[in-house]
Order: structure tokens, then sequence, then C-alpha cells
């Protein structure tokens, strides 16, 4: 038999098919690919959670910063010392703990304190004795009558984008928080905002009171400074009597009139400009004109110097400043001598509103006091009320209705007006604690008086 010629057989032998070793390898690299994307996939939304969930949560808490912040500003510049404290802080706070101003979050979509879907914000305020406790979170109440320091705390459902979609995440979303702590500082070296009046040290020797009845229950009556005798008598309920002078304030670069002038620093406190203080005998020249420092010398209001006792004649700028005193109790345009006095008096007295309480008395003295704060006025206290004066330093008190619930003329010839000595709960809209004007005339921590609201956490 001849030889024969056997083709291989394609698939090995017999009608087996061997493997395909190419198929093998496309199999096996196909099953990895698909590991490492299961693998890969929440790494990658990791990632993009870290570029987007993370900015956003960082936004936020920088957004919760600055409203609780703000909140515990605006709450402690209401810390007057009285019942009035608790319904002045709840003025200022956002609904729905407060009748105040929203704030909003997560770029200004979100309000705090309303529910959105699934997301929701609240605040808390809490009010301290001392900022030491409201920093360490000791002690504190929700009376703020007695408080000289304000906590916010913030707390605020933030969405998640990425992240929400891994399963340590499946709420999509994580709560932010932040805190805040604000309270008045030490008393200050020069204090801005306040009328541009100073009254006499019954005791210069005292550092705290200056003689004045240390428990602010006594209602005194305040006349405008005179030569000879008899001073002015008392005003009903006012029995002991206190001189006091207009301190040198006129602006001659402003627009109003003296009048005007002295109308709106009465009502309002002296306004900021960027014009030095008047005064002549300063020791410190570049003190803005709307402060005034403790040790420093004042001087009288050119136009309103010091009257004669028994004179029957009214000063023109001292009724304009006494008009803006009365607009703390009633609309100076009730009053005659007020629309002469202040030639702009229909355009000024729209921001010079009313206090909320007009009560003709206090009881306990001061501590009950229920209104807004327009009546609380802060003067400077000075050794003597005359041609120049040392400020000794800057005391708070309470304008008074007459015991019937009348109010006091403005067109009194002896410039009078009733007051309740309160020293000095409130802060001072402004001001410094340290010498950058007072320099070496004031004994920084050798004094007590009104500081400023500042931020402390």
């Amino acid at each position: 038999m001849g030889n024969r010629h056997h083709e291989p057989l394609p698939y090995g032998r017999g009608s087996e098919r061997s493997p395909d070793r190419k198929g093998v390898a496309r199999l096996t690299s196909g099953s990895i690919s698909l590991q490492l994307a299961v693998i890969l996939v929440p790494v990658i939304f990791g990632f993009m959670g870290f570029a987007v969930d993370l900015g956003r949560l960082y936004l936020i808490r920088g957004e919760l910063n600055q409203a609780a912040s703000a909140m515990a500003l605006a709450a402690a510049q209401q810390l007057i010392g009285a019942s009035a404290s608790n319904t002045l802080v709840l003025d200022v706070l956002p609904p729905p703990v407060g009748n105040g101003p929203s704030y909003t979050y997560n770029f200004g979509a979100l309000t705090l304190g309303q529910p959105s879907g699934n997301l929701s914000s609240s605040f808390a305020p809490l009010c301290f004795d001392t900022a030491a406790d409201a920093v360490a979170a000791s002690g504190g109440t929700s009376d703020c009558s007695t408080a000289t320091a304000v906590q916010v705390s913030v707390t605020a459902s933030a969405p998640l984008l990425f992240w929400g979609l891994l399963p340590v995440a499946q709420s999509r979303v994580t709560p932010v928080a932040a805190q805040a702590v604000a309270g008045i500082s030490a008393p200050l070296c020069t204090g801005c905002g306040m009328v541009p009046i100073a009254v006499s040290a019954l005791n210069a020797s005292d550092p705290v009171n200056f003689g004045y009845d240390a428990t602010y229950s006594t209602v005194y009556t305040l006349y405008y400074v005179c030569t000879g005798s008899p001073i002015p008598g008392p005003l009903a309920g006012a029995a002991t009597e206190v001189p006091y002078v207009l301190l040198n304030r006129y602006d001659s670069s402003s627009t109003l009139t003296e009048g005007d002038q002295l109308f709106q620093d009465a009502a309002l406190g002296l306004q900021a400009s960027n014009d030095p203080t008047p005064n002549t005998c300063t020791a410190a020249p570049s003190t803005p004109l709307a402060c005034m420092n403790v040790g420093d010398c004042e001087q009288p209001w050119a136009s309103a110097p010091a009257r004669v006792c028994t004179s029957t004649v009214a000063n023109g700028s001292v009724e304009a400043a006494l008009c803006g005193l009365y607009s703390r109790l009633d609309s100076p345009s009730n009053v005659g001598v007020c629309s002469a006095a202040v030639p702009d008096l229909g355009t000024l007295e729209t921001a010079a509103l009313p206090d909320t309480d007009l009560a003709p008395g206090e009881t306990p003295p001061y501590s009950a006091y229920l209104g807004n704060a327009r009546r609380l006025i802060t003067v400077a206290v000075v050794s003597s009320s005359g041609a120049t004066m040392t400020v000794l330093g800057f005391r708070q008190f309470l304008i008074a209705p007459n015991p019937g619930g009348t109010f006091f003329n403005p067109a009194d010839a002896a410039g009078r007006f009733p007051a309740l000595y309160v020293g000095s709960p409130a802060p001072l809209p402004q001001g410094w604690f340290d010498t950058r004007y007072a320099g070496a005339m004031c004994p920084v921590g050798g004094f007590s008086g009104p500081g400023k609201v500042v931020l402390h956490q």
C-alpha cells in the first residue's frame, strides 16, 4: 500500500477542540475591566465629592459662621441691663425664634430656621452674665435681663451630591454647625455716638458712680448750668438738681443748621463724621467729632454758655437739644417751640421715634424698664461744668416722664428735664478701649463705664 498523506485534524486528536488561548485572554481581560470599573466608580464619586460636596460644605460652614456672628453681635447690642433686653434680643433674631431679619445659606437658596424638603436648620441663642461663661458655655439662660454676652449656635442640613450616591451617605444630607459669642467689652477710653451732654460729678472721688445713687432708683432734675443763685428748683418726682452743659460738637462742614445739629445729636446721638473734634482745649485733636475721651478736656457749645440762674429767657440752642431729647418721649411737633428751634424738624423727626415704654415710674428701678432704649442716653461726667471741663467717665441716664404721665417742657427757661441715673449697663455703638486717642489720660483697666459690643468667638 502506498503512503497516504494525512491532514492534521484541526482540533487536535479525535474531534475535540483545543482551547483558544487568545480567547481565554480576552475573557480574562474583560472580567478584570468590569471588576476595576465596579471598584473605581465609588472612588470616582468620592473624588468628585471632594471636589464638589466638600467645597459646598465649606461654603455652607462659612455662611453659618457669618450668620451666627451677625446674630450674636446684633443680640449683644440689645443687652441694656433691664427686662427690655429679652424683647430687644428677640426683635433682632430671625423667625421662628424672633422677629428680626432672615438669614440664608447654601448659595442663598435656603432660609435658616425654615425646613426645605429633607433639609432642616435651627439656631439657639443663650445669654450669659459674662463673656467667659459664654465661651465656656457655662450657665446659659434664656433670660437676658442681666446678661452681658450672647452665644448663638446654628446647625443646618447640607445637601450631598456625589457623596450622596455612596452607601455611607444614603440620606444625602449631613449636618453642619457653627457658633459665635458676642458681648460687651471692657470700659471704653474713647466713647462715640453719645449725646453731647456733660453732667457734673456729685462726688469726684467716687470712681464708680461719681456720687450718684448706686441703687439706680433716684430721678434727678437736670438743669442747664447757670451762674448766681438760687439754682432752678426741682421738677416733680425729681428732688435732686444736677447741672449739665452742651458740649461743643458743632460740625462746620455739615449742611444742617446749628439747631438741626443740636436736635439730631440729642435725638440720635453724635453722628459719624470725617472731621476731628472742634474743641481747641483737647489733648487729642485727631479725636473724631462723634467721640470724646476719658481724661480729656471738653468745652461748652459756643451758642449755649452758662445762663444766669434767675433768667426767665430760654436759650435757643438748649431748646433745640431739648427738642431732640423730647423726641425720645413724644413727637416734638406737638411742642410749638421745637418748630422754631429746629428748622428741618419735619424731616429730622422721622428718624427719631418715641420710646415704646413711657411708664411714669419703673419698679423696681430701671430693671423693670420694657422700652426700646430710646429713652436711654449716655453722657460725659465732668469734674465741673465751666468753660473747660475734664471728662471723668461716661454714664447713662433714662429720661423719665413726669409722675402724672406728661413730659418735660423743651421751652423750660432753666432747660430742665427729669432723668433716672442707671450707671453704665448698655453698650455704646462705637469706641475704643485702647489709648489711640485718649493716650495716657485714660487709666486702662482702672476705671468703669460702658463698653461696646465685640465678637469673642
